[in-house]
């Protein structure tokens, strides 16, 4: 969506805080010997209190209320009684939601406990790359000169970018124009940020794959060679100087 007028830029700040405080919420909960499912039913109750509804459950039908991804698990995990958390997993959260006719969406990976398994620096490079990627974005910048960013960066740290998954805009649905904001540099993509747009942006910074595949549960997505994922995600309105973060207060950043 277009930003046009003071209301809708307050129904979407709304709507943002919303998710924001509702994955904030998630991360300070999650620990050791709990069920995906607990952490789950835990957001849902936010979102409920708050007067917002789960995207993925409203749009798609999904089973659960956020997606919540682990360890091998790239993204659009189903929350279950049987995923326990252990010390050291590599989790990922996304949260998104409606409220008020207004759609918003973020995200966050992040090490449950001590960082036993060495996942840190990977989800500290996801969380970098979203900043830098974010700090360069205004009107009429070009759509894949962000991608090329995110790719040439992760490759620095000695990452890969997942190819079939990007950031998206947002604002009166889930999933709007500009679609497909990948990670790489697209060269055939002459689309250009345009200011008062509403964005999701995220990255998706892995091990050893550079595509997702779809399991047999019809949701959660793996990597084509394995590895893990880390992804950080904020929804942002473009001005022609520093965007609008809108899901600041989910702290993914800190």
């Amino acid at each position: 969506m277009s930003i046009k007028q003071e209301s809708e830029l307050i129904g979407m700040q709304k709507a943002s805080e919303a998710v924001a405080y509702t994955l904030k919420e998630m991360r300070n909960f999650a620990k050791a010997g709990m069920t995906t499912k607990e952490l789950d039913d835990y957001g849902g109750k936010i979102l409920n209190e708050l007067g917002a509804k789960s995207a993925p459950y409203l749009t798609y039908g999904f089973p659960g209320w956020t997606c919540i991804s682990v360890n091998n698990e790239f993204c659009h995990g189903i929350p279950s009684d049987k995923r326990i958390l252990n010390e050291g997993d590599l989790i990922n959260i996304d949260v998104s939601a409606e409220l008020d006719g207004f759609w918003s969406d973020n995200g966050g990976s992040f090490v449950i406990g001590e960082d036993v398994n060495g996942h840190q620096k990977l989800v500290d490079a996801s969380k970098d790359i979203l900043q830098k990627a974010i700090d360069n974005i205004k009107g009429g910048v070009k759509i894949s000169e962000i991608g090329y960013l995110i790719e040439t960066e992760a490759k620095k740290r000695g990452y890969k970018v997942i190819k079939n998954l990007g950031g998206h805009g947002i604002g009166r649905s889930l999933h709007e124009q500009p679609d497909e904001l990948l990670n790489y540099k697209n060269r055939f993509d002459q689309r250009r940020f345009k200011k008062d747009s509403v964005v999701a942006i995220e990255t998706f910074i892995s091990t050893s794959s550079s595509l997702a595949v779809e399991l047999n549960d019809g949701w959660t997505m793996v990597g084509n060679k394995g590895g893990h994922m880390a992804q950080h995600e904020h929804t942002i309105v473009v001005t022609n100087g520093k965007p609008i973060i809108l899901t600041e207060m989910n702290g993914i950043w800190n």
